[in-house]
This record gives structure tokens, C-alpha cells and sequence, in this order.
């Protein structure tokens, strides 16, 4: 059977100039290639991302048209040679799939796999009904109710909601253990968004006491039910008094003043030189969130306080599993974070997120 004759009405949202409404469009599936897999969309969550791409001129790899999208849910309805066991399975794409082939992939640094596949910026992505994907990548969600529309596991989910897991949740995830979080550290997650708020419940389930700083006191409300132990507002106050607070209450509940674990996932200029005037000793500082602004920073903060900054750029495949597993358990919740729309209101919902009005995940359901 040709993966043509499986649907009469696949579609997606192409972006076809920068600021101009997405455009739907229509196209013929056809029969995946080996190592490959047609993903029908269960849901697809909307990132900053995308925005950038969308109103800020960022350039995506692939040539316009485009369709935007990289956290996706969905059903494998065919696949290419070698992977036919995943059809008919519930999957999560990841938002980042490396080659798995190359020197770069089998040392371990998959993350800067020069032939890896972002769909929404090497491919067309998730803003769609199906999509073609690698599938050696894909993460099987095995739970029967998640093809039913019913919620899987204890998260409370629906496999459309856990569309996020491919960047909010992965993301933060692989940050959070690159830095070795464990019982004991004072973690701070500056940015409490889509990304920061899963950054600092993730930090917590590995045993981490967590600040988080947000100019949302709705943000900051939700977390303090999710594992944050203490909430700012840095708007209210300068850095440096920010972070005598944060000293005075890392004291106070028995974490030490030295080897901070700093998360940037505000994305902003004022977030970033935030989280680098937290710097102390032994501070480990990982980027997580993007802009296009440039900072004047200091660089020998980091030889004085013998402090490392690093990027962290998605998250490996393989560490999918681990993180669904978390989720699945009860262990995170990402319910309270995401709110769904119809995949037709996608133009709507991404000027909603530019202009800051939703303050929780949106999620496109076609």
C-alpha cells in the first residue's frame, strides 16, 4: 500500500515570509525511505522558537516555504525499511535527532551532529497533520490509552500534551543532568517559562533545593506547588540584592554557599546578565534559553570564581526514555503548564506567545 492512500487530507502551515501569516497547504504523503517514518500529528507545542523564526528574522536551515513546529506527539502510520515495528505505535519526535553515524554521534557529542534533523528548521516541521521523520529517533510512549486520546500513565496527559516533553521538558532535562544535579545543591532557574518552569521541577525531583526568579507572580504561585522552594521577582530589586536574598536563604535551609547550579532560561538580555551576576564560587552556569541581544560581560568572573559556563542546545534521543518515565511515574507535571488549541488557530496562537499573553504552553492539535 502507498503511504499515499492513507489520507486524502494532509496539510500544514508553511511560513512563506518572515511576519506574513502562515499559509496551509496541501500535500501527498508518500511512502517513507529507509530509516525514515510518517508521523501523523497528535499535537505540536509552540515555542519561542518558532516566534524567532516567525517575526525576528532568524533563518531556519531549510528554505522557505517552511513549516514551523518541533515538539511532537503523534502515531508512526508507515515507515521506511527497518523500522516497520513502530508502526502503529504512540512515539514522541525528538526536537533535535542526530545522524547516530558519525564520529561526532559514536564520541558521545550527538548535540553538534553536523548532519542532524530539527523538524521546523532542517525539516518541514510539526504545524502539520504528518510529517516525515528519522525514526531512529523516535521515543515510543507504550501506554494503550495513548492512540485512544486517553491520559497516559499517572501523568495526566494526553499524548497531544505530551508533545512538550520534545523541547520544554528534554531540554531542561539534559541541562539539569549535564550540570549533575543531586540531593543536596541550591539549583536557581532564572526564567520560570515553558522551559525554566520544567528546569526547576526537574532540578527538584533529582534532590536539588530550588530558587526560581520570574517577574510572573502567576508563574511563581504555580511553582511553589511544583518543587520551588523560593520565588523572586527580580524586577522589584538589583542584582546584587537578588542575590544576597538568595544567599541569606540557601543559609537558612542548610545549602552551601559555594557551587551554585545556575539554568538561564529566560531567552532575555536582562535574564542573561542576571544569571551571570549570580556567579559565585564553583558556580556552574548553563545557557539554556536564546536571544539575539548581546551582553557586556566580565569573562574573568569565571577564572575568579573558578566558574564554568556552558551552552546546552536540545537534548539527546537517548535520554527520551528516562525523562517519559519521570513523567509517567508522576514525578513531573506538565498538565498544569500546557493549554491546547486547534491546530487552525495557529497564526493567533503565535502572536499570543510574541506578545507574552499566555502564560502557560500552548499546544496545536490538528
Amino acid at each position: 500500500m502507498q503511504a499515499s492512500t492513507l489520507t486524502t487530507t494532509a496539510y500544514r502551515w508553511e511560513l512563506t515570509e518572515v511576519g506574513r501569516p502562515l499559509v496551509r497547504t496541501s500535500f501527498e504523503l508518500k511512502a517513507p525511505k529507509p530509516g525514515r517514518a510518517l508521523v501523523r500529528v497528535a499535537g505540536c507545542g509552540v515555542c519561542h522558537t518558532d516566534v524567532g523564526f516567525l517575526f525576528d528574522g532568524v533563518k531556519p536551515r531549510a528554505g522557505l516555504p517552511l513549516a514551523l513546529g518541533h515538539e511532537i506527539s503523534g502515531e508512526v502510520i508507515a515507515a521506511g525499511e527497518g523500522y516497520q515495528r513502530l508502526v502503529g505505535r504512540a512515539v514522541i519526535v525528538p526536537a533535535v535527532t542526530p545522524c547516530g553515524e558519525c564520529e561526532l554521534c559514536h564520541s558521545g557529542h550527538g548535540s553538534i551532529c553536523m548532519r542532524q534533523e530539527m523538524p521546523g528548521n532542517d525539516i518541514q516541521g510539526g504545524f502539520a497533520s504528518h510529517l516525515d521523520v528519522p525514526a531512529h529517533g523516535l521515543c515510543v510512549v507504550d501506554d494503550p490509552g495513548a492512540l485512544a486520546g486517553r491520559e497516559v500513565g499517572r501523568s495526566g496527559c494526553t499524548l497531544a500534551e505530551l508533545s512538550v516533553v520534545a523541547d520544554a521538558v528534554s531540554t531542561p532535562y539534559q541541562a539539569v543532568r549535564r550540570a549533575h544535579v543531586r540531593q543536596g545543591d541550591f539549583a536557581v532557574v532564572v526564567g520560570l517559562g515553558g522551559v525554566g518552569g520544567f528546569a526547576a521541577q526537574i532540578a527538584h525531583a533529582l534532590g536539588a533545593t530550588v530558587a526560581g526568579l520570574d517577574v510572573n507572580p502567576e508563574r511563581l504561585e504555580l511553582l511553589a506547588r511544583h518543587g520551588l522552594a523560593k520565588g523572586i521577582d527580580p524586577s522589584t530589586n538589583s542584582p546584587r540584592n537578588v542575590k544576597n536574598e538568595l544567599r541569606d536563604f540557601a543559609r537558612e535551609h542548610g545549602c552551601s554557599q559555594q557551587r551554585w547550579k545556575i539554568f538561564e532560561c529566560s531567552g532575555s538580555a536582562a535574564g542573561q546578565e542576571l544569571a551571570w551576576a549570580l556567579l559565585g564560587p564553583g558556580a556552574y552556569l548553563s545557557v539554556v534559553g536564546f536571544t539575539l541581544d548581546r551582553l557586556e560581560l566580565r569573562l574573568s568572573n569565571l577564572m575568579a570564581f573558578d566558574a564554568k559556563a556552558v551552552g546546552n542546545w536540545g537534548c539527546l534521543p537517548e535520554l527520551y526514555p528516562q525523562i517519559l518515565e519521570l513523567l509517567l511515574d508522576g514525578k513531573l507535571a506538565v498538565k498544569p503548564f500546557v493549554e491546547v488549541h486547534p491546530l487552525q488557530d495557529v497564526w493567533s496562537v503565535l502572536n499570543r506567545v510574541r506578545r507574552h499573553e499566555l502564560s502557560r504552553r500552548p499546544v496545536l492539535i490538528p
